[in-house]
């Protein structure tokens, strides 16, 4: 049963790039009945902070993937370092390394050949083992490196699970560090030593560390321990083909900003394990079983997948879309209690018990939880905004109708049952007696009770403001068209 894991830096947010890596790893896993272990990746102290850390689980939380941020597994790698420089001194021991005392502030190009790639320091690797236990003893600073074995081997090479066979002459390698001056591993050691020491069988990640892997083949053959089976993963660009980035692209590439723009985590996955992996039925909106009953490594695409988004909105449309197709598929008292925090984050003051009477009401309308603000914002107001007067006058109508359909509902509204058969009976009633269209007496008495055409049903919208409530707003639309045909 294969183990994976994901490993993140504490440097900063989310990014939705290294949740779909999780997700993948945890597709995977769960289709296979493995393990997922989250081990993260904390060596570099200057460099991570508190605030990163909590937000990535906050991330992970948010993806509601299971307890544990989604892993069966926990480790922090800066609790295992000593395991780290162990492994890196039995490497060391074997002749697989040796010290550089170079001084840290020399660079390459005082060292290499005008022009040529940096690959080793000739006095440094060609030292006796003598003199370098002399200069090491006398306190001198060195970096362990790991000598590439370029006099006894031509390449090395991986099957790479999703873009095949990988080769890599070992001219072409650099003679890399395992331990820095100061001691601490790098990150090639102590990711290959925690792999091999957790036993994962495979490791999926980004693209962009497929040139690392050549290194770290090298390290688990150094350590004595078969490589894992390695998978990377197509990178996630902006439209403009660049690689989407913290730096350039900010709160974008963030995966609490889906998170803030009211989707559903189940969504949001849905959306990711589309960006780069095409399942065979060929559907988009999948449960989350769904996704792990036909989640395989096969489905993975080579080429990069494109994350849309503009300056005026973050969000890729097909995002968009998978999040309201699944709003529209919700229980009803699972969209209220969802959409309840968003509608109090808008200002607005409401509880789970409106809420739940809005809900059926909004369902087919809101592509996201902050449409609440725009899309049911007159369900919790007490003025509405102000509206155009031509907004109430119905179509092949004037002003004159516009009155006569708001006053006749004014009366009837006062006395007619304050459910939706009552209203409609009472309204279609008016209608016919004004010797008008049930749409032209409906028309202006929607926009008057919710401030503009388009809205909800109107006779279940009637009953969720209540009757006095809509009899206030008739009254104001009244008073808005005499202002207006008076003027």
């Amino acid at each position: 049963m294969p183990r994976v894991r994901f490993a993140p830096s504490p440097t900063g947010y989310l990014h939705i790039g290294s949740a779909r890596t999780f997700i993948f790893n945890w597709l995977y896993a769960r289709h296979n009945q493995g393990t997922v272990i989250l081990r993260i990746d904390d060596t570099d102290v200057e460099r991570n902070t508190q605030a990163s850390l909590d937000s990535i689980f906050d991330g992970l939380d948010w993806l509601d993937l299971g307890p544990n941020h989604g892993a069966d597994e926990f480790y922090r790698q800066s609790e295992r370092i000593d395991l780290h420089v162990k492994l890196a001194n039995d490497i060391f021991a074997k002749g697989l390394a040796y010290r550089d005392f170079t001084p840290a502030e020399h660079t390459d190009a005082d060292v290499a050949p005008s022009g040529a790639a940096w690959l080793f320091h000739p006095a440094m690797r060609n030292m006796t083992s003598e003199e370098s236990d002399r200069r090491a003893a006398a306190g001198e600073p060195f970096v362990l490196r790991f000598r590439v074995p370029r006099e006894t081997r031509e390449a090395v090479t991986f099957a790479d699970l999703v873009y095949g066979e990988q080769s890599k002459g070992t001219a072409d390698i650099e003679d890399f560090a395992l331990l820095r001056s100061n001691g601490l591993p790098t990150y090639h050691m102590a990711s290959c030593a925690d792999d091999a020491d957790l036993r994962i069988s495979h490791i999926i990640r980004g693209q962009d560390h497929l040139t690392n892997t050549f290194k770290h083949v090298l390290i688990f053959e150094a350590l004595g321990a078969t490589p894992p089976a390695f998978a990377h993963l197509p990178l996630l660009i902006a439209p403009d083909g660049s690689k989407l980035s913290k730096r350039k692209h900010g709160p974008v590439v963030s995966v609490t900003t889906y998170r803030d723009g009211g989707f559903l985590p189940h969504s949001y996955v849905n959306f990711l394990c589309l960006l780069g992996w095409s399942p065979k039925n060929d559907r988009e909106v999948m449960s989350r079983q769904e996704l792990v009953d036909v989640f395989t490594l096969e489905g993975v695409n080579r080429s990069n997948a494109t994350v849309n988004f503009t300056d005026a909105d973050p969000f890729d449309p097909k995002a968009v879309w998978l999040n309201a197709e699944n709003v529209r598929a919700l229980p009803l008292d699972e969209l209220a209690a969802r959409a309840l925090p968003f509608a109090l984050a808008a200002g607005f003051h409401t509880d789970e018990a409106q809420m739940r009477q809005i809900a059926p009401l909004i369902q087919e309308r809101i592509r996201t939880f902050k449409d609440i603000a725009t899309v049911a914002d007159f369900f919790f107001v007490e003025e509405l905004a102000p509206y155009d007067a031509a907004e109430l006058i119905p179509q092949k109508g004037d002003a004159a109708m516009a009155a006569a359909a708001l006053e006749a509902a004014r009366d009837i509204l006062q006395t007619a049952e304050f459910n939706h058969d009552g209203l409609d009976a009472a309204l279609r009633a008016g209608a016919l007696k004004l010797g008008v269209k049930p749409g032209q007496m409906f028309q202006p008495i929607r926009v008057a009770v919710c401030g503009r055409k388009n809205a909800p049903p109107l006779f279940e919208t009637l009953v969720v403001l209540g009757r006095e409530t809509c009899l206030h707003r008739i009254g104001r639309a009244l008073e808005i068209l005499h202002t207006t045909t008076t003027a």
